[in-house]
Formats: C-alpha cells, sequence, structure tokens
C-alpha cells in the first residue's frame, strides 16, 4: 500500500505511515446532536467511511481503530431539554434530548452505507477526563480561572496557529472571537464555564459547571487513541478554531510535539448554489432527503446520496443539486443492474485501489467504474460484472438493492407497497429472460392497474414510476 493524503498541516501531499501498522488510529468529529444531522454532515460520514474501508482493506479491521465522536453537551442541547422536559433533572433532560437524535443519526449513516465506528464516544462520559485535563493545563501554566471560566492561555505556546496558518499577533477580535476584559488575549478560549441552576452541570475544582467545546475532543480521541495518534478528520469549517484549540490542548497537556500526524478536512456543500441555511429554505436533513417528497419533489435512496457525495473529490467544494441526484440515480441502477448475481464473488480491482490511494482521488474511481460497466452492461463478460460488483460492494455502494430499489425509491405509493412493485417487475424481467411472453403481458397489466407504468428500456433495464 502507498496511501498519500493531503496534509492540511503542512499542506502537502504525503504518503501515509502510521505510527504503528498493528495499530492504525483515526479521529473524526461527529455531530452535535441537538436536532437531525442535515445532509453536510453527511459529508464527512461518507468521506472517512471510504478512507475507514480502505484502512481495513490494507491493514486488516483487527489493526484499524475508528473513533467517531458524539457531542451531546451543548448550550442548543440544554436550551431543547429546558423546553421539551421541564421538570426532569438537567443532567437526565440533556439525554432524554440527544438519544432520539443519536439513534436517528446512526440509522442515517447507516442508510448512507456507512460502516459503524470502532468507538462513538459521547462527551458526558467523558467529564472527568475533562476536569483532570484542565487540570493539568493549569497546573503547566497553559490555562487560569478568570471571571468564573478557566480559559486556556494561547499565549503559552509559541506556535499556536500553526494548522490554520493564523498568526496569534495578528489575529484581531472579530465575530468568532469575544474581547472580553478577564482573557489575557482576546484569542483565548473556554476550558470550562460555571452552570447557573437552570442549566446542566458537573462538579469540579472550579465549581458546578460544564466544558468548553474543543476540550471534549482532546479528551476523547486520548481516551481511545492515545496521546498522539495517526489521522484526525472532520470538515473545513473545523480547523479553525475547533481543530487548532484541540492541538493546542493537547499537545500543552501532554507535552507532545503533535496531536495527530496527519490532517485530512472535506470541502464545503452549498445547495442548488446557495449556502444551506433555514433562513433561505433549503437546509435539508438527511431524513427528509431520503423519506419526504421535498428536495425535487422527490425521495432519495441512501446509496444515491453517497455516489452524488462521492462525483466530487472530497476536498472541493459541492454544490448539491437535483441535477446531480438525478445521475448519480440513473448511473446506480445502471451498474447494480449489471452487478446484480455476481455479489461476493469478485476482487476488488487494483485500479480502484490505485486512484484511492492517491488522496481518495474519487474522480478517477468514478472513471472506473464507468468502464467496468461498459464491460460488464451486456452481462456476458462474467469477469467484468464481478469486478464492477466487487467495486460497488467496497465502496458502499451496493449492499445486495435490486436496481428498483435505487431508481423506484421515493416513488409515490399508493395503496401498493414498493416491495410489492419491486418484486413484481423482477418477476416480469424473469418472465421475459425465459421468453414467457404470457406471463410478461400478465404481470405488465397487473402493475398497471396499481398505477404503475413501466418501460423497456434498449439496454435490457426496467424502469418504473407511478402515474401522476
Amino acid at each position: 500500500m502507498s496511501l498519500r493524503i493531503y496534509n492540511t498541516l503542512t499542506r502537502t501531499k504525503e504518503e501515509f505511515k502510521p505510527l504503528d501498522p498493528k495499530n492504525v488510529r483515526m479521529y473524526v468529529c461527529g455531530p452535535t446532536v441537538y436536532d437531525f444531522a442535515h445532509i453536510g454532515n453527511a459529508r464527512p460520514a461518507i468521506v472517512f467511511d471510504v478512507l475507514f474501508r480502505l484502512l481495513r482493506h490494507f491493514y486488516g479491521p483487527e489493526h484499524v481503530t475508528y473513533v467517531r465522536n458524539i457531542t451531546d453537551v451543548d448550550d442548543k442541547i440544554n436550551a431543547r431539554a429546558l423546553r421539551d422536559y421541564p421538570g426532569v433533572p438537567l443532567n437526565e433532560a440533556i439525554r432524554k434530548v440527544t438519544e432520539t437524535t443519536y439513534a436517528q443519526y446512526q440509522t442515517d449513516v447507516a442508510a448512507l452505507g456507512c460502516l459503524p465506528p470502532t468507538q462513538q464516544p459521547r462527551a458526558t462520559e467523558h467529564i472527568r477526563g475533562m476536569t483532570e485535563m484542565i487540570s493539568t493545563l493549569i497546573k503547566r501554566g497553559h490555562a487560569y480561572e478568570a471571571n468564573g471560566e478557566v480559559l486556556f492561555d494561547v499565549g503559552s505556546m509559541p506556535d499556536y496557529g500553526r494548522l490554520s496558518g493564523r498568526k496569534l499577533e495578528d489575529q484581531q477580535a472579530g465575530a468568532r472571537i469575544a474581547v472580553e476584559a478577564h482573557k489575557k488575549n482576546p484569542a483565548d478560549f473556554v476550558l470550562w464555564k460555571l452552570s447557573s441552576p437552570e442549566e446542566p452541570g458537573w462538579d469540579s475544582p472550579w465549581g458546578r459547571g460544564r466544558p468548553g467545546w474543543h476540550i471534549e475532543c482532546s479528551v476523547m480521541s486520548k481516551a481511545h487513541l492515545g496521546e498522539v495518534f495517526d489521522i484526525h478528520g472532520g470538515g473545513l469549517d473545523l480547523i479553525f478554531p475547533h481543530h487548532e484549540n484541540e492541538i493546542a490542548q493537547s499537545r500543552c497537556a501532554h507535552g507532545t510535539q503533535v496531536m495527530a500526524n496527519y490532517w485530512m478536512h472535506n470541502g464545503f456543500l452549498q445547495v442548488e448554489g446557495q449556502k444551506m441555511s433555514k433562513s433561505l429554505g433549503n437546509f435539508y436533513t438527511i431524513q427528509q432527503l431520503m423519506s419526504h417528497r421535498e428536495f425535487g419533489s422527490q425521495m432519495w435512496h441512501g446509496k444515491v446520496l453517497r455516489l452524488a457525495m462521492l462525483m466530487t473529490h472530497y476536498r472541493q467544494p459541492i454544490d448539491w443539486t437535483v441535477d446531480r441526484l438525478v445521475t448519480a440515480r440513473q448511473l446506480l441502477h445502471d451498474w447494480v443492474v449489471s452487478a446484480t448475481g455476481y455479489g461476493n464473488k469478485g476482487n476488488v480491482p487494483a485500479d480502484l485501489l490505485e486512484a484511492l490511494d492517491d488522496d481518495l482521488n474519487t474522480a478517477d474511481v468514478l472513471t472506473l467504474l464507468h468502464s467496468l460497466y461498459r464491460d460488464a452492461k451486456s452481462r456476458s463478460n462474467a469477469a467484468a460484472c464481478e469486478n464492477l460488483a466487487a467495486a460497488l460492494q467496497f465502496l458502499g455502494l451496493w449492499t445486495g438493492e435490486t436496481a428498483m430499489e435505487i431508481m423506484g425509491h421515493g416513488v409515490e405509493l399508493r395503496t401498493v407497497s414498493r416491495e410489492q412493485i419491486v418484486r413484481l417487475v423482477e418477476d416480469r424481467l424473469l418472465a421475459r429472460h425465459n421468453k414467457d411472453w404470457k406471463e410478461s403481458d400478465r404481470i405488465r397489466d397487473e402493475l398497471a392497474a396499481l398505477g404503475v407504468v413501466i418501460k423497456d428500456n434498449k439496454d435490457g433495464t426496467t424502469t418504473w414510476e407511478m402515474k401522476s
């Protein structure tokens, strides 16, 4: 294996050399579960799932540890807990708020084809580790108490800002840095803050309070991966201040030169040319895209969403459009038609692994899939069909769904279930294959009576839709 990845820390593409090939370790910032995950949250889940699959392939599943955390203590969560569970003890109330959204997130990312990470720690389960790390930072002169808070002293770290490229002396007070009199430097950030009686809190040497956002990931990554590990990932928006501050806390607490050797960041996502926001009415959760007729008046299969993400290199921005999803759906449908019946028979193509080795070059992967499909679409080339099936399975794009499920997902099914329609269409395809035209016509008429319009395509596939 000769994996090369773009390292944000050095701004170069580097050969990946794990600290220990028998213990490859990766940490990725997960969601804050105050609400259902939106489509932007899906991108890092998918990107780093592909990397997880690649690492497992080369080093062995037992030698790769992937940690994706859950942030379940946050001011937005606190507000929801007070609103939805009045009278319930505060720490219990925030757990109630996050249980539903946590469970939905697991369902959503599984539908997107993502494997479960090795560990999914929750911030509220690591409070003691946070207070211990904060105490260490105070003892080492990197943190101080002021105005009911414990703050990290950025001036105590000579190379603070290395990841983001921001020099401390050039940082001016702005929208993301609060200027307060009790801070030594405007960039000093909160490690621990006191909680009011109306807010969740935990006992600490500095009074009943709750952790700052950044300290959570430093503690959870250390607990599950050690003081220094291989890869840290997340969205581009996390480089500053979150990842920068994680590095500062971890290095100063442990006395290490790095927190992680490789830092990877996926690009932004916008919707139909605009930034996604609730005020613009273009804010879509993963669940909405898969279960409501909202985006393009259609629902989309989770694997279609996955392919739509992978059609653009992970470091580049994505314009999330209906056209992109329509293209992804048709491609995946066609590929699955040729791969059906050949799953778990072929080997992952070497060309696919080579493309992924080049900083997850999914553009080359798409070219390869097109080539495999051209060789396999007649279904007379069994080896090509097997290779295509193996490629789709390795990428998490296909786990046995029928082509009709991919294409028909979300079509409004009136008094008949989608499963019933898929079964009838497949029975008709089998009848046509056996030249049983009478049975084929009978099933066609049955589908028509149910309001289903079928179309036999020149390439041998059949698509369907409900009558409007």
